[in-house]
């Protein structure tokens, strides 16, 4: 039986999702690193250690391994107080008129559906936990969009309300509501993933100084889950010094 808190954080097999399980664990968590790729969750949890971490494989798309993961929280017996919905992710970057039908649905799957899957799952033991957090990963792209970012922009749009509709309808519960929405933020496979083409992944970030890392969006996850309960950070856009907005990007 796990003595410590417990947090879920999805999505942990690389990237935002990983370095925050790394860094939750750093502050004393046992942290739940959800993902579909058990390879790298595995390593991951080695890393961190039986006492820090569990891994456990779940496609954020499919009820089944949904139930599954909430199942695996359970069998651990401590208490769930902290949720970091983080998977999601981006494909092509075609502009409306030509947009792909299954690339615009995959990406509300993930980002919209997925969250609102394991959110069902794991409301009711944050609720009993009786000082519960979810912290969803956004986007400055659920509040701006921009041409050719049709699909991840209503994706994230759609995000955005359900973190909103959410902190509403919990209201008077004890279990906050955190939306953190980064602009650019370079990891190893986001810009690749989406564009499917390792030069255009690097023209993404050319000349930018300083892109958001992967350990930056963690310190802003991890900070906004430690503040006192009655503190609730609604919304934290955190974007590079160098990107003013989303349009607005100095390059060198």
């Amino acid at each position: 039986m796990v003595q410590k808190k417990i947090a879920v954080v999805t999505g942990a097999s690389s990237g935002i999702g990983a370095a925050t399980a790394r860094r939750l664990a750093a502050e004393g968590f046992h942290v739940v690193a959800a993902a579909r790729r058990a390879e790298r969750l595995e390593a991951l949890a080695a890393d961190l250690g039986p006492a820090c971490a569990t891994a456990v494989t779940c496609d954020v798309t499919s009820d089944e391994s949904v139930a599954a993961l909430a199942a695996a929280v359970d069998r651990l017996g401590g208490s769930l107080t902290l949720l970091v919905n983080n998977a999601g992710g981006a494909r092509g970057a075609d502009p409306v008129a030509e947009g792909s039908v299954d690339d615009w649905q995959w990406m509300y799957d993930v980002n919209v559906l997925g969250t609102l899957r394991v959110t069902k799952a794991l409301l009711p033991a944050l609720e009993a936990s009786g000082a519960g957090t979810v912290v969803t990963v956004g986007s400055t792209a659920g509040f701006v969009v921009y041409e050719g970012g049709g699909g991840y922009t209503a994706a994230k749009h759609g995000l955005a309300a359900l973190v909103g509709t959410l902190r509403l309808e919990l209201a008077g519960k004890p279990v906050r509501v955190v939306e953190i929405a980064p602009g650019m933020v370079r990891t190893d496979e986001f810009a690749l993933n989406r564009l499917g083409d390792q030069a255009k992944a690097d023209a993404v970030y050319a000349g930018v100084r300083e892109p958001l890392i992967a350990d930056d969006i963690a310190d802003c996850i991890a900070w906004a889950a430690t503040r006192p309960q009655h503190v609730n950070v609604d919304r934290l856009v955190v974007r590079p010094l160098a990107q003013a907005a989303q349009h607005k990007v100095v390059r060198e």
